[in-house]
């Protein structure tokens, strides 16, 4: 099962915020869950 990571964002402006201010305005912010990218090298 691949890794995932949660960012939040505001709905307002778009820009990453903290999870704290996420939580304190939960209606201005969205949760986005992404993979985490594998690092890829010679094996």
């Amino acid at each position: 099962m691949a890794k995932t990571i949660e960012r939040h964002r505001s709905a307002k402006t778009g820009k990453y915020v903290t999870e704290k201010h996420a939580k304190n305005h939960p209606a201005t912010t969205v949760t986005e869950r992404d993979k985490v990218p594998t690092k890829k090298g010679k094996k």
